[in-house]
């Protein structure tokens, strides 16, 4: 499938990866999102979104005499003409039916979004909108989990952390939601307040937070330079932006000739592939992935001119919460055997979607591929596992030390950086 542009939330998907603010769930933790070239024909006069309003309406045209979809619109009009309580309105009825469909597919990458949906998800992969700047992901046993709030950002401030789990959103509950509706909940203009019901690990009760929301910008960029003459960069999301910032950070932080160089992923729930690409083409040469839809057509992709880097001894930081397009990346330079994935496993999300734009603004977001490393690695489900693992534990984090990082300088100033790879 030659397609199109290609995108990538890749989000962090399995989460459907999600920053509460937006993204993760759509990226994220996606492995990919691509843009389609085609878009969805508007409805006709037959088949439209109200889908019929009285009984005497005919079955859309695309039925046949035998078709199984005369038995779902048997079900709408007996619904319509027989039911004694109140129906949904009609367009919450067709978004449903959609969702009842995605439901079967056992696949949480596909998924619809309405149109206020599809509007932040439009808006994340730019990198900014209105919420509370927190990436997030489904809690398995019902809820929201935050993965990480953004420093500095409402969550932050409210004191929120790493591991507490929302279970309810301004009286209501959201341990029986999608992480979808659940976001959609959470989100919203600047200014408002949510109020969060928290379950935090140790504490015997749930709790309430208020968070006042704001418009984020999400970090997409950090740099600086380290003891030692090391150099380091976060990359937090793989916008549309990402790749100018990286290089201008990179072009940066050469200028003063580091002895080795950090890239950070931990945290990164994917983005856009073509931003994956564009990114890792600046740490090496080669493969960067290989994409296989599902009539068995092959793609791979190339990492685009001469890397930036150069010969600098390069260790990529990764934990759980690296996902998709942070796979792809350290995917290829560990398979290219440029640099030492340093942390702990990968999320594994190796699938790619499409979004799908509807004619009343909604969105289906279906998985058309999956992705591999260089080296033809299936990484969905599994992630990768880093040359060298280094725990992060919640006592690191209370008291405020990065075990994972001062490793990665110590290799770094060691010159114990080799040729890596799995």
């Amino acid at each position: 499938m030659q397609v199109i542009r290609r995108l990538f939330r890749l989000s962090a998907t399995a989460l459907l990866v999600a920053i509460i603010t937006a993204t993760a769930f759509f990226a994220g933790y996606g492995a990919g999102t691509k843009v389609s070239a085609y878009p969805i024909a508007p409805a006709t006069e037959n088949h439209n979104p109200e889908m019929g309003e009285t009984e005497e309406e005919e079955a859309p045209s695309v039925a046949t005499d035998s078709s199984p979809f005369d038995v779902f619109w048997e079900a709408w009009r007996a619904l319509q003409s027989d039911y004694y309580g109140e129906l949904p309105d009609e367009q919450e009825m067709t978004y449903g039916a959609i969702r009842g469909v995605l439901s079967l597919l056992d696949d949480r990458h596909t998924a619809f979004l309405d149109p206020q949906q599809a509007t932040q998800w439009s808006a994340s992969i730019h990198g900014s909108f209105e919420g509370i700047g927190a990436l997030v992901d489904e809690w398995p046993d019902g809820g929201v989990l935050i993965i990480e709030p953004f420093e500095g950002q409402p969550a932050w401030e409210a004191g929120l952390r790493r591991g507490d789990v929302i279970l309810a959103v301004d009286d209501q509950e959201v341990t029986e939601r999608s992480l979808s509706e659940a976001i959609s909940l959470i989100r919203g203009p600047k200014g408002t307040t949510a109020r969060l019901l928290i379950l935090r690990p140790g504490e015997p009760e749930p709790f309430e937070v208020e968070v006042v929301r704001d418009r984020i910008r999400i970090p997409v960029v950090k740099s600086k330079m380290l003891e030692g003459h090391i150099a380091y960069l976060r990359l937090a999301e793989f916008t549309a932006k990402a790749p100018g910032e990286v290089k201008t950070a990179l072009q940066a932080l050469l200028i003063l000739q580091p002895k080795g160089l950090i890239f950070d992923l931990r945290g990164n729930p994917g983005g856009l592939l073509d931003s994956a690409v564009e990114v890792a083409s600046f740490f090496m040469e080669g493969d960067i992935l290989i994409e296989r839809t599902g009539d068995g057509e092959e793609q791979r992709y190339l990492a685009k001119g001469q890397p930036l880097i150069g010969d600098v001894p390069l260790v990529v930081l990764v934990n759980g919460a690296s996902a998709s397009a942070s796979e792809i990346v350290a995917g290829a330079i560990q398979d290219g055997g440029r640099g030492l994935l340093l942390g702990e496993q990968t999320f594994g999300k190796g699938s790619v979607q499409m979004p799908h734009t509807l004619s009343d603004g909604s969105m289906l977001r279906m998985t058309i591929s999956r992705w591999f490393t260089p080296n033809d690695r299936a990484i969905h489900g599994e992630g990768l596992v880093p040359d060298v693992v280094v725990e992060f534990t919640p006592e690191d984090a209370e008291a405020e030390r990065d075990p994972q990082l001062d490793r990665a300088v110590d290799i770094l100033l060691s010159g114990e950086v080799k040729e890596a790879g799995p």
